[in-house]
This record gives C-alpha cells, structure tokens and sequence, in this order.
C-alpha cells in the first residue's frame, strides 16, 4: 500500500498530474488576460495611429521635432509648447506616409500646449477626454514619435495623478497641476504625442520625460479645454492676475470641521496697487474661497485665472484674525 518512505504509491505521479493540469490552468488564465490586454493596446494603436502626426520645425536656434495629435477634422493639432517653440511652421508626417506643412495657430508655454494647422487635412480626429475620470492603476497607451521612430505605441498604467510640473515662459513661472504620471515608456520625440485610455480617447499630452520609467502628461480636462479653445480662437491665451502669493496653512480645527476644509492659503505677498490689495487682501490673510471654490492651494487659484475671470467681480472669502471677511476683487490681464 505504502512505497518506500511511508508515502502511499503513486503519489508522485498524482501530484505530477495535478501540477500539469494547474499549470494547463494557470496559462490558460495567462494566455486569455495577455490577449485581452493586447486586443486593448493594439485597438487604441489602430484607432490613434492615424491622428498622429510626427513634427519637424526649425528656428534660429536649430531643428527640433515631436509629435502632435489631430484633434479636429479640419486639420488642427494639439502638441506642446515646448516642441514649436520660436517657430511659426513646419513639417508634419503621418502613419500613412501623408507629409504636409502645418502653421503654429498659438501656443501657451504656461500650460505646455501648442496648436497647429497643417494645410492638407485629412487624417480622423482623435475624441479628446476628461482626465478628471482617471484612476490610478488604470491602463494607458502612448502614441508618438521617439527617437525619429514614426508611429511608436507603448502602454502602461496611470502611476499618479495630482502632479505638478513648473513651466516657464519668460521670467513667469507657473505650475501645471493635475498632471499625469505614467510608466508607458517615454522618450525624446513622444512630447506633444496621445495618452489615451482603454477606448482609445485623448486624455492626456505627453510633455516630459523625468527620468527611466516615469513619464508625464499634461491632463485634457476642461482648463485644458478652455485652453485649447483660446489658442484656435485667437491664438493666445488669456489670463487673470490678482497680485498675491500664498502658501497652504492649515485651518482651526472648529473652521476646518464646520467648512469640511483643511487647509487655505496663507498671502505671503501682496503687490502694490494689485487687484488683490485694491480689493483690501493683506499679508496673513487665509484665503478660503474664491468665486465660491474651496482654495486649498495656489493651482486651486490659478485655476481661476483665465480669460472669463478678467474684469469680472471675484468674491473671496477670508480668514482674518480669528474672524471671517468678505471681500470683491477684480482680477486684472496679466500681461
């Protein structure tokens, strides 16, 4: 009954079967997730590849090139600043071998983004998304063009969302919020290039490249949006001014629990004769609410500092001394 050892006989051969059929099972299971993820990738890669269009410019500093996503049927596309920056044409090549001279419509250094105009449309739009929807783990495919590789896809997951990116335009130096970090592969050449999520819908443009293994987008939302719509309406891009700067400060305990808020912003500076200080904001205010929006940090501001905001009355809420205080601010074009 028992083999040598004091095991019953044949159970070796048993667990051989057993390990067989598991690892029968467990591939099976392999093969079926890996063919799904790969039906995913390869139709977002079918679906995006014909939008994107690889950039070539040159200016007086030399040439560059990158990538750019169609995001209209009459020929516009969405790239980064930073791809066309000093240049007011080039090249634009897409997957089908199509080559065509592009116009820059606008770009905005402050956001990174850029729009184009070739002039023989024809490539399909890419559907433009909302990256506000993205979570993390999520899967992502980038679209571009690295290292001259023409139609290059790589995928990935959302690593983090909520990131921030300085941009600089002059001696002006804003902060692009809500940036996406990926781990889709990345290179020189992807910048102005498609994130996108399992359908295939824009939700990102890919903007720099941090390192090995981490790469970032600026998120299509609806500031991006409204960007996007000034750059193809007039070129530029609008902004508001208030005159202050702010750090976050956390709030009392009783203000924080009963405002379901935890932190303002502490004003730190106050420019003379600014919208800020006309309208009575002094050093040590915490700023709670501006237009009715909890302002937990200074990209919270910032936020509201487009084209709508200019001229129009901005009420904001105060901490002041223990005590709240209202006040109408007037934010002014930045110049």
């Amino acid at each position: 009954m028992f083999a040598d050892g004091g095991r019953p006989a044949g159970i070796d051969e048993a667990r051989g079967v057993v390990d067989t059929l598991m690892d029968t099972e467990h591939t099976g299971v392999e093969s079926e997730a890996l063919d799904a993820y790969s039906r995913i990738v390869t139709g977002v890669a079918t679906s995006l590849l014909p939008t994107v269009a690889a950039l070539s410019v040159r200016t007086a500093r030399g040439s560059g090139a990158g990538s750019a996503v169609t995001f209209t049927d009459d020929g516009y596309l969405l790239t980064n600043a930073h791809v066309v920056a000093g240049a007011r044409d080039g090249r634009a090549a897409f997957a089908d071998g199509t080559e065509t001279a592009f116009d820059v419509v606008g770009a905005d250094p402050l956001s990174d983004l850029a729009v184009v105009r070739v002039h023989h449309p024809g490539a399909p739009a890419a559907p433009l998304g909302d990256a506000d929807a993205l979570r993390i783990g999520q899967l992502v495919v980038a679209v571009g063009n690295p290292m001259g590789l023409a139609g290059s896809v790589t995928a990935g997951v959302v690593s983090g969302l909520g990131r921030s990116l300085p941009a600089r335009d002059g001696r002006r130096i804003r902060i692009i919020d809500d940036v996406i970090q990926t781990d889709a592969a990345l290179n020189p050449g992807n910048s102005g290039g498609a994130l996108a999520d399992s359908t295939g819908t824009v939700v990102g443009i890919n903007t720099a490249v941090a390192g090995y293994g981490l790469g970032l987008a600026v998120p299509v939302n609806s500031t991006t949006r409204s960007i996007i719509g000034d750059l193809v309406a007039t070129g530029r891009v609008r902004r508001a001014w208030l005159g202050v700067a702010g750090v976050p400060a956390p709030l009392p305990p009783p203000l924080a629990e009963r405002l379901r808020q935890k932190t303002g912003l502490r004003v730190i500076e106050v420019v003379p004769g600014s919208p800020a200080g006309s309208a009575g904001i002094y050093l040590g205010d915490i700023i709670l609410t501006a237009g009715g929006r909890a302002v937990q940090s200074v990209q919270a501001l910032q936020r509201l500092m487009l084209g709508p905001a200019i001229g129009a009355d901005l009420p904001i809420t105060l901490l002041r001394r223990n005590a709240l205080v209202d006040v109408v601010t007037v934010p002014a074009e930045l110049d």
